[in-house]
């Protein structure tokens, strides 16, 4: 739920740059470059705060793996401790995975920026896009 909402900037990329941006007619009324650089610094902020949010996660659920497995290993036949290794280690998979969507998420929006501000502003590590 954390990171749905994070990632609402990246659900309304679309709509912000277009209601940001003018078109090319009206280019002049409005200073590309700035709004393109703000909106740029607003999203690798959200990346910041996402990929500190997840990695904080899998941290903490690595370290409950780990616990869970020295117990299990001095008690091999309690069903509870099983029970709550398999739990976290699903957890563990998936905030795993979540990394993996984050990269897809990140790509997608950093694509529908760079065709919109292409022209206005270039990031200082703008990575080439074919």
């Amino acid at each position: 739920d954390s990171l749905r909402g994070l990632r609402l900037i990246d659900d309304r990329i679309i709509h912000a740059l277009n209601s940001t941006l003018p078109t090319q007619s009206f280019r002049g009324n409005v200073d590309a470059p700035s709004v393109c650089k703000r909106f740029y610094d607003e999203l690798q902020l959200s990346y910041d705060q996402r990929a500190h949010s997840i990695r904080h996660c899998l941290e903490k659920v690595s370290n409950e793996v780990e616990d869970l497995r020295r117990k299990k290993n001095e008690a091999p036949d309690d069903i509870d401790v099983m029970k709550n290794l398999r739990k976290e280690q699903t957890k563990l998979r998936l905030l795993q995975q979540e990394m993996g969507v984050e990269e897809v998420v990140k790509d997608r929006t950093l694509k529908v920026f760079y065709e919109r501000c292409r022209d206005s502003y270039t990031p200082p590590a703008a990575p080439v896009l074919l």
